[in-house]
Order: structure tokens, then C-alpha cells, then sequence
């Protein structure tokens, strides 16, 4: 499941449990009722303004918007370029060089 899938169902939940339509919804936040269909749909990410809005008109935390969206940093590792680890004609024929137009 996507981050947009995630967060658009737990709006859907939320808009739910509150009782609120979708368009109930979007004129509370000042927002189109389709911009409320693609965000529970999962083809769009709200911006912030815009998840500031749908927690208030929900009576929910960002928190319980985000439920289950997690990120984990990437791993680093070191590592080091070494030069001369090819000789000079395999590198010229790795290369990707095109020569010039006569």
C-alpha cells in the first residue's frame, strides 16, 4: 500500500466516523469535493495546509491521519572510488563517448 493509499484511507475512516460527507467535508476546509474523492482515493498527498485543514473539520490529530505512514532513513555505507582500476583501452571502450562528425 502507497503512502497516498494509506493516508486516503485513514481520511476516509475519519470523515466516517465524524459523519460527514465528502462534500460536507470540502466546504468545511474550503476545498473542492474532488480534492476530497482523489485524497481518499489515494491518487493525491495533501499539502500541509491542507491536512491542517481536514483535522480540524474532522476533530482529529495529524497523527491519526498518518497512522501506519512511516519512513525509514536509508543505510549509509562507506565506500571508496579507487583510480586506476582500469586499464586505459577498457576504460575508453566502457565508455559511453561518441566520436565526433566528420
Amino acid at each position: 500500500m502507497t503512502v497516498a493509499e494509506k493516508f486516503g484511507r485513514n481520511l476516509f475512516m475519519a470523515r466516517r466516523r465524524a459523519g460527514l460527507s465528502q462534500e460536507q467535508v470540502a466546504d468545511q476546509a474550503e476545498l473542492h469535493r474532488t480534492a476530497i474523492s482523489l485524497l481518499e482515493t489515494g491518487q493525491r498527498l495533501p499539502r500541509l495546509d491542507t491536512l491542517i485543514k481536514l483535522k480540524g473539520v474532522l476533530g482529529v490529530s495529524a497523527d491519526e491521519l498518518l497512522r501506519g505512514i512511516e519512513w525509514q532513513p536509508a543505510v549509509i555505507r562507506e565506500g571508496c572510488f579507487r583510480a586506476g582500476t582500469l586499464e586505459p583501452q577498457r576504460l575508453l571502450a566502457a565508455s559511453p563517448v561518441r566520436k565526433p562528425a566528420s
